[in-house]
């Protein structure tokens, strides 16, 4: 019996790409357990996070107080910084669940998971690596696949490469896993921003018009066959005035959203990439004419465009001059709010926000072999997909790179991208003995592909990277700097275990990397270690740890926000002296009177006194080591009244 279950499973392993059934149930549920663990699990469970999470939430929520859906307000002024579709999103969420932090962050965290998803699509089918052989004239492409499901490209019979299937399931799987489960991606799925809205609206607009650039070769081989058989030639209906359909259509629907996500950038940075991909291979004109551009850009500026104008003249100059002016072109040609970085930013950026799968970016790149332009230009379509990522990654890091404001969030939208690159490496790697041994190349390579000189750096880097990994954790107590908000966090994350726990985990992953390199063909086991690594890191230790960070930093105003709003008087403002929160205006959920200085907080205070000597006092918000400062400089005896504490924080009413 027990052998009769093992040669079931062994013959089901040799041949499990042919039960498309199972293995798509299979996906799903992995699709499923990736996006729980990476963009919804405890995503409501900790408070917003000052700075910026607190202010989108307030200006959506002031959307549903007031009624106004077109200019965005952030504590009584208005925000200009971002377009609304972030703010709407937020706002039908709270309409739907309530005002809170899964309505917040929920925009984010579909917007991930649906570019999960659709990456998956894609390298579902898709997710062919070796273009190389086919520019030979070594097989023929054609239309096809079970049931022509998806679009579905296969080699006939006179390739070396009969069946792709096993490698474009592979190259779905870990391609998914990748997009989702790295650092950059994780921390903003799960913050309620317009960052990941925009690389979930870009993301998918660029694999649908990739989708729709293989549709349209589906097409033509599918004309060829009828032309074939009804010795006629089909009339070339292609047009730029031609309405576009499908995957182009959605394209031309995302690149809009993206533009209501955040401005211009949304269609710059995607018509760069498209316009560099089809300019390398020679095909734009014929490309454009295929997409119905005329009519694209006619769909983009209905749905994108109408906003704007009504912005612009419920708010004039002031908005075209703060959100074009300062937010776009100043961002790009100077330094705006100090975010000042060294051309080399981004490398760094991508090493730590993509790792550890960046270890294998190098390789990735380097296998597509880009600077052989006539074999990209001699490939059929459905083999790019490859370069279109990089494409995708080089326009975006280079953009970025070469504008003067910098920040880490920037380069969200390429994540994709190199998630995309490292997953066909290694789903290449993956299939590669089996086309030797099936006799599927030519011959077989002086060094097998896993052996080569730029493979093993990548797999030596990748255990070295996990050593430090290791390190930095168990020592990070002693990096924790001082926080005025939390001035006890380096002792709380000491005394935690945390940094041990994350130490244990990234010291156990880099063990296991290094035996499994000790093994003949142990590198497959690399990804697996890797992904199991971060899986247990993102369980163990970074949940436990954005609780920890809540509690000491983000707790105490909430606390303190629904305290003053139990005990205020009527008409009693709110005050904030010294520092700004905005999670406090969100949580109070009324006005709230920001002043860096002291001497500034304690003249206004006078002033209104001089108008509205009713309430006789004032509610102030203020960390204890400064109210000592202003007890001692400006403030007698029995002039306040401090009513609550917590943290790092005292809330005081003091008299007018």
């Amino acid at each position: 019996m027990n052998v009769r279950v093992d040669m079931t499973v062994r013959n089901w392993y040799k041949s499990w790409e042919k039960y498309p059934k199972t293995l798509w149930i299979l996906s799903i549920l992995w699709l499923i357990a990736i996006s729980w663990i990476a963009f919804l699990w405890h995503l409501g469970s900790i408070g917003l996070v000052d700075e910026t999470e607190p202010l989108f939430a307030e200006a959506a929520r002031q959307m549903t107080v007031t009624g106004d859906w077109i200019t965005p307000y952030f504590n009584g002024v208005t925000r200009f910084d971002k377009p609304p579709l972030i703010y709407w999103l937020m706002a039908i969420a709270y309409k739907l669940i309530g005002v809170n932090e899964w309505a917040v962050r929920l925009p984010s965290a579909l917007s991930a998971i649906a570019l999960t998803s659709l990456g998956f699509y894609t390298l579902r089918y898709f997710g062919i690596s070796r273009p190389s052989a086919l520019s030979r004239g070594e097989g023929r492409w054609e239309m096809g696949g079970q049931g022509g499901e998806g679009g579905n490209f296969f080699v006939s019979s006179h390739s070396p490469f009969p069946n792709l299937e096993r490698q474009r399931w592979i190259s779905a799987w870990i391609g998914a896993a990748l997009i989702a489960i790295n650092p950059i991606t994780l921390v903003w799925a799960r913050t309620g921003v317009s960052d990941m809205l925009l690389s979930g609206c870009m993301g998918t607009a660029l694999l649908a018009f990739f989708l729709g650039y293989v549709q349209k070769e589906k097409s033509k081989v599918t004309n060829q066959n009828s032309k074939v058989a009804a010795n006629s030639v089909p009339p070339n209906t292609n047009s730029i005035f031609s309405f576009p359909s499908g995957w182009y259509l959605a394209f031309y629907i995302l690149i809009a959203m993206a533009i209501l996500a955040k401005g211009p950038v949304g269609i710059v940075l995607p018509g760069l990439i498209i316009g560099g991909f089809l300019i390398y291979l020679g095909k734009l004109r014929e490309v454009l004419r295929e997409m119905g551009i005329i009519w694209g850009l006619s769909i983009i500026s209905a749905i994108a465009v109408p906003w704007y104008v009504l912005v612009i003249i419920a708010n004039g100059e002031d908005y075209i001059n703060k959100f074009f002016g300062y937010h776009n072109i100043e961002r790009f040609t100077s330094v705006v709010n100090h975010h000042w970085a060294p051309w080399y930013f981004y490398f760094i950026v991508v090493l730590v926000g993509f790792a550890p799968w960046s270890s294998y970016l190098p390789v990735a790149i380097a296998r597509l072999r880009f600077w052989q332009r006539n074999r990209w230009q001699s490939s059929p379509r459905c083999t790019q997909l490859g370069l279109f990522a990089l494409f995708w990654l080089a326009g975006i890091f280079g953009f970025f790179t070469i504008a003067v404001t910098k920040l880490p969030s920037y380069v969200i939208p390429l994540m994709p991208a190199a998630a995309i690159l490292v997953a066909l490496w290694w789903s290449d790697l993956f299939t590669y003995r089996e086309d030797i041994k099936n006799k599927r190349l030519d011959k077989k390579p002086l060094l097998p592909i896993s052996s080569r000189p730029l493979p093993l750096i990548s797999y030596i880097f990748n255990t070295i990277f996990l050593l430090i990994l290791a390190t930095a954790m168990a020592l990070s107590p002693k990096f924790i700097g001082y926080d005025p908000a939390a001035p006890k966090l380096a002792q709380l994350v000491q005394e935690s275990g945390l940094s041990t726990i994350g130490g244990i985990i990234w010291g156990i992953t880099a063990i296991a990397a290094i035996l499994a390199l000790g093994q003949r063909n142990g590198w497959r086991w690399l990804f697996p270690v890797n992904l199991l690594g971060f899986v247990a890191f993102i369980l163990f230790v970074i949940t436990p740890a954005s609780f920890l960070m809540d509690e000491a930093r983000q707790q105490p105003l909430r606390q303190l926000s629904a305290i003053a709003t139990q005990l205020e008087l009527p008409g009693e403002e709110l005050v904030m002296m010294g520092f700004e929160k905005p999670s406090v205006a969100f949580y109070s959920q009324r006005l709230v009177h920001y002043f860096d200085e002291d001497d500034e907080a304690i003249a206004h205070i006078e002033n209104i006194a001089k108008t509205h000597s009713k309430p006789p006092s004032a509610l102030v918000l203020i960390d204890t080591k400064r109210f000592n400062e202003v007890k001692e400089n400006f403030l007698k005896f029995d002039e306040y009244k401090t009513l609550a504490s917590a943290g790092a924080y005292q809330l005081v009413r003091i008299s007018k």
